[in-house]
């Protein structure tokens, strides 16, 4: 017994030596946050490797260091988050540094950027000036929004912007060309090296105006205060400067004329960075948040009522074609019903907005924006009410149908006065469950770049470095379907045969 227990000690004490030893031979992780949809800097190529200009930098320190490089892809409205909870150790994706001096720790700045405007060609948008009533694009949360909406745009920008006939944000800039090129958007403001790589991908149909919107400094951002992290990538990053290596990356993404690593007044954010930042109170912030969460709780609100009134008869109607007695019609609902049960929603909206012109060649308005969503919100709750309706007619038994027939009573009067009322007592708890669904998935119009309340706590949340917007927002989702589902329970109650 005792030579057992020896054995184990022994075996114990070898397994933790070997821990420890993998342990202090393996390399220390650096995790960079990215937006995977930001060539050059950033970007899946062809082979599905994350690669790019900000990427290979990375790489370069890592090894420098004797890191191990983990590229994270981020949602850029949810960097922020991401890097405050220590999910990624920096932000090195075509970070701006302007505007957001004082939110993040930073190195000296490496590249110089300049906002511009993408237009299809032949469209007679000639200068920044022939933008007026015009629907321009952007990225959320980006340099170009900041440029025409932030705190430190120019008073030309903002009169610019003024005179737009709408600013629409959207998740990337895949959805962004779409959108131009749909018609449904007249211009792109984006970055310089962006336009440029996006342009060229993209073959002709695209041009860029001369004129620029504004230009920034790109920079690597850091979790406020972590300067000992910082201080060893920007020195990787001076040794680079110095023997060429960053100079050889810049010429292979050829962005060899926009880097500004050692110029004068590239340092100047990073020596005149502040410790603290004054921050107000929690009830101050409060306030603010739901002041600007106002004008989105009311997109969402009115894509949730407006998707109940179309869905729920829609919903009836394919009931009945489910359970025609005619074959053609009962597999062309049975094919509906699978396809809008089978398909991500945010799918389902794409193709009704951009479908009109990639099948049809029909350019879309801005205004169609929000008669797609309805629609497509509507199209794909039709079928799901649709087979809970026709569960609830099936769960009547069949001798009831045949006691109004001995009554004379025709069909229409069958099913309103004695399968109707009891399908609904039925299907109740199922279309409450569908409509608690819906009030969070209109959160997914974000697709088609219409801003509703959660997309709008995403864009708050990402200017104030902060999540309490999200919080607020989620406080308006739980409480609105606590009022649903007091409400469909006040109903199911009275619907009840027994009180």
């Amino acid at each position: 017994m005792k030579k057992i227990c020896r054995l184990i000690v022994i075996a114990f004490i070898m397994s933790l030596m070997t821990g420890l030893l993998i342990s202090c031979s393996s390399e220390e992780a650096f995790t960079v946050g990215f937006d995977a949809e930001f060539p050059p800097y950033g970007y899946k190529d062809d082979n599905g490797e994350y690669v790019g200009f900000d990427l290979d930098l990375a790489q370069e320190v890592c090894e420098r260091n004797g890191w191990k490089l983990v590229k994270q892809p981020v949602d850029w409205d949810s960097k922020d988050m991401e890097l405050n909870t220590g999910t990624i150790d920096c932000i090195w994706n075509g970070f701006t540094m302007d505007g957001r001096e004082d939110l993040y720790t930073w190195t000296s700045a490496y590249v110089d950027n300049s906002q511009v405007v993408v237009v299809k060609e032949g469209s007679g948008i000639e200068s920044l000036e022939d933008l007026k009533g015009r629907v321009v694009i952007v990225q959320a949360d980006s340099s170009a929004l900041a440029a025409f909406t932030g705190a430190n745009a120019s008073e030309e920008n903002l009169a610019l912007a003024a005179g737009f006939k709408d600013l629409q944000q959207v998740s990337d800039y895949n959805s962004a060309f779409m959108n131009l090129e749909s018609g449904s958007a007249d211009a792109i403001c984006m970055d310089i090296g962006v336009a440029r790589y996006e342009i060229e991908a993209r073959g002709s149909g695209f041009v860029m105006l001369d004129e620029h919107v504004s230009s920034e400094q790109y920079g690597v951002g850091f979790k406020k205060g972590n300067k000992s992290l910082r201080d060893k990538v920007e020195a990787a990053l001076q040794d680079m400067l110095k023997d060429g290596t960053f100079e050889e990356i810049a010429q292979r993404w050829g962005l060899e004329e926009s880097i500004c690593l050692g110029e004068e007044g590239s340092d100047t954010v990073k020596n005149n960075e502040k410790d603290t930042v004054d921050e107000e109170s929690f009830g101050e912030k409060f306030v603010s948040v739901v002041k600007q969460l106002g004008e989105g709780m009311g997109a969402t609100l009115a894509i949730f009522f407006l998707t109940l009134i179309f869905s729920l008869p829609l919903g009836l109607l394919i009931t009945f074609i489910r359970m025609s007695r005619f074959k053609v019609l009962r597999a062309v609902s049975k094919i509906y019903i699978s396809i809008l049960r089978g398909t991500p929603l945010m799918l389902q909206l794409l193709v009704v907005f951009f479908g009109p012109y990639y099948i049809f060649g029909i350019s879309t308005s801005s205004e169609y924006r929000f008669y797609a969503v309805i629609i497509g919100y509507s199209l794909n709750y039709a079928a799901y009410f649709a087979e809970i309706f026709r569960a609830g007619i099936e769960a009547v038994p069949a001798g009831q149908y045949e006691a109004a027939s001995v009554l004379g009573y025709s069909r229409v009067q069958t099913f309103g006065k004695i399968v109707f009322p009891q399908m609904v007592k039925r299907v109740l708890p199922p279309v409450t469950n569908e409509v608690i669904t819906l009030v969070k998935d209109t959160s997914l119009a974000f697709a088609l770049a219409y801003t509703e309340m959660f997309t709008l706590a995403k864009q708050i949340s990402a200017n104030m470095a902060s999540v309490m917007p999200l919080f607020v927002a989620g406080l308006f989702y739980y409480i609105f379907n606590l009022v649903v589902a007091y409400i469909m329970e006040r109903f199911e109650k009275r619907l009840g045969y027994f009180r």
